[in-house]
C-alpha cells in the first residue's frame, strides 16, 4: 500500500463568473466542493489509477467534517488525526470571458509540535509496512520546518521509499535527511543547490549534484510544459510533454507524483515512472477547474511518450 501524508489539508471550492469586477455582485456557477492538499489530490490519483493507498491527514472543525465527508464520497481510505481548529478552505474562480483562473489559498489552522508527533504515530502505527510514502503539500502555521524531515527518517529507518514534493526550508531538510525520490522544479532546484538561479545547461549538473551529497537516490526535475528530466546515478532522459489542449494547470503537480508514485508501487523502471508520471500530469491539464486526469488521456499519452 502506498501512504500518502497531507498536513495541512483543504476543503477546495471552484465555481465560474463571467468577468471579475471590483464593487460589484457577481453572479456565480454552482460551487463544487472537494477535498484537496497535495497528498490528498494524490490519494485520489493513485484510488483513480487503481493503486491501493491510504491518507493521513489532519481535520478540525466543521470544515473538517465536510473534507472527511468528500473523502468518503470518492472512496479515498484515510486516517485523520483530530486537531483542534479549522480545517482551512481554498477558493477556485474561473473568469469564463478570459479563461484566467484566480487562485485564493488560505493558510490554514495553526497548529503545533503535538499535532506532528499525532502524525508520526499514526505513521508508526499501521498494520503493514507501505510500499511507499509520499508527503506532499504546504505545512500548517505553527508546524517545526523539520517535519518531512521526520518523515523521510522514518520511511529511511524502515527501508521505506520516500517521495517528497513540497518547497521551502521543509524540502532543504528533508533532502538533508535523504529520500528516494525528489520532484523539485527549477526554483527548488535552484534552493536546493544554493544557487540564486539556474541557466538551462546548468539543470543537469545541479540534479547530480543531488545525488552526490546523498541527499536521494533519484531526482526529477518539472519543467511545466516541457515535461521532466529523470537523473539518476547512472543516467538522464528529458521526456517532453506532450501538446494538449489545456483547460487548466490545478493538480497537474500532484497527478505527476501520483503517476511516479504508481509506477514505483509497480516496481516499474525508472524511464516508465518519469514518462508515465509525465502523461498524469499533462492529462490533467486538459480538464478544467481541480478536475484531475481521466485515465483514458493518461494511457493514451503515455503510449505516445513510449514510441
Amino acid at each position: 500500500m502506498i501512504i500518502t501524508i497531507t498536513p495541512n489539508p483543504a476543503v477546495d471550492k471552484s465555481t465560474s463568473t463571467e468577468q471579475l469586477v471590483p464593487e460589484k455582485k457577481l453572479r456565480c456557477t454552482e460551487m463544487v466542493v472537494e477535498a484537496g492538499g497535495g497528498g490528498i489530490n494524490v490519494s485520489k490519483a493513485l484510488t483513480r489509477l487503481g493503486a491501493p493507498n491510504m491518507a493521513i491527514i489532519t481535520s478540525g472543525g466543521i470544515n473538517g467534517q465536510q473534507l472527511e465527508a468528500c473523502l468518503k464520497q470518492e472512496n479515498i481510505l484515510y486516517n485523520a488525526v483530530s486537531v483542534s481548529g479549522e480545517t482551512r478552505e481554498n477558493m477556485v474562480v474561473l473568469e469564463t470571458n478570459s479563461n484566467n483562473q484566480f487562485r485564493f489559498v488560505l493558510p490554514g489552522p495553526t497548529l503545533d509540535g503535538t499535532d506532528a508527533d499525532k502524525i508520526l504515530s499514526a505513521l508508526a502505527g499501521l498494520p503493514d509496512k507501505p510500499k511507499l510514502i509520499v508527503g506532499s503539500g504546504s505545512l500548517p502555521p505553527g508546524f517545526n520546518t523539520d517535519f518531512y524531515a521526520r518523515i523521510a527518517a522514518y520511511a529511511n529507518a524502515n527501508g521505506i521509499p520516500c517521495l517528497i514534493d513540497c518547497s521551502g526550508e521543509p524540502l532543504l531538510k528533508a533532502a538533508e535527511t535523504g529520500v528516494f525520490l525528489l520532484k523539485p522544479n527549477l526554483h527548488e532546484l535552484s534552493q536546493l543547490t544554493g544557487k540564486e538561479k539556474l541557466e538551462t545547461g546548468e539543470v543537469l549538473d545541479a540534479a547530480r549534484q543531488l545525488l552526490q551529497s546523498g541527499r536521494c537516490q533519484m531526482v526529477v526535475v518539472s519543467l511545466g510544459a516541457q515535461g521532466a528530466l529523470l537523473v539518476t546515478r547512472d543516467q538522464h532522459l528529458q521526456v517532453s510533454a506532450p501538446t494538449v489542449k489545456k483547460q487548466s494547470t490545478v493538480g497537474a503537480g500532484d497527478s505527476m507524483v501520483a503517476g511516479m508514485a504508481y509506477q514505483i508501487w509497480k516496481n516499474a523502471s525508472p524511464e516508465d515512472m518519469v514518462r508515465y508520471g509525465v502523461a498524469c500530469g499533462t492529462a490533467a491539464t486538459m480538464n478544467p477547474g481541480t478536475q484531475l486526469f481521466q485515465v483514458a488521456d493518461v494511457n493514451r499519452l503515455y503510449q505516445w511518450l513510449q514510441q
